[in-house]
């Protein structure tokens, strides 16, 4: 399998946090939706990434499709998505809380730096956003004790929410800081300290 980019992209080093869980080989193609769009093109027309190409030829191109997949691989008691309610919302309602958070950075980046006069009404909507969204997560993972966000292992609330505020620190450092949110800070630098989460990682490079 290929896994098509960069891992400073919070959506990609999920994906690839979960394969290397799932021991699950892949080869890493760091292409770029901007240097490498013409290519890029040529097996996702959204020119969007992640996007994985299986051993058949055949190109998932959305994050929560390719983890679908993935935990399709794998057996049930090992999936980082729980199969049994309620732990299986609780875990994705997390996921798609820090999912949104990482869309509206990429979305905020791409407002204040493609255009000469960024939109001042949209930049304070997507900033509401964002900081709203921190305060729930904050608060949640602040009223629990154990290392984990859920059950006693890892699972995707986990990594999205570790994907999500390292790619919010560095590419908008002015909404996310250790100081304003310990509980998170303490939660990301747990994971962040692994083996897994220390290879499948990437410095946040502007694109150009």
């Amino acid at each position: 399998m290929f896994l098509i980019g960069q891992f400073d992209s919070p959506f990609t080093r999920r994906v690839g946090i979960t394969m290397r869980q799932y021991a699950l080989a892949f080869v890493h193609r760091t292409w770029s939706i901007f240097g490498d769009a013409d290519r890029l093109a040529e097996v996702n027309p959204l020119i969007r990434v992640p996007t994985l190409v299986l051993e058949s030829g055949e190109a998932l191109v959305e994050t929560s499709a390719i983890i679908d997949y993935l935990d399709s691989r794998v057996d049930p008691g090992v999936r980082l998505t729980p199969q049994e309610q309620p732990e299986r919302y609780r875990v994705n309602q997390v996921v798609a809380m820090a999912s949104g958070i990482s869309d509206l950075a990429v979305r905020l980046f791409y407002e204040q730096r493609l255009h000469d006069t960024p939109s001042e009404l949209y930049v304070k909507r997507m900033t509401r956003q964002i900081r709203q969204a921190l305060a729930v997560l904050e608060n949640e993972r602040a009223a629990l004790s154990s290392s984990f966000w859920f059950l006693d292992r890892i699972t995707q609330a986990d990594i999205a929410v570790t994907c999500a505020l390292r790619h919010l620190g560095e590419a908008q450092p002015a909404l996310y800081s250790r100081e304003t949110y310990p509980a998170l800070s303490q939660h990301c630098a747990r994971f962040e300290a692994t083996d897994v989460f220390k290879e499948i990682a990437q410095a946040f490079v502007p694109p150009a």
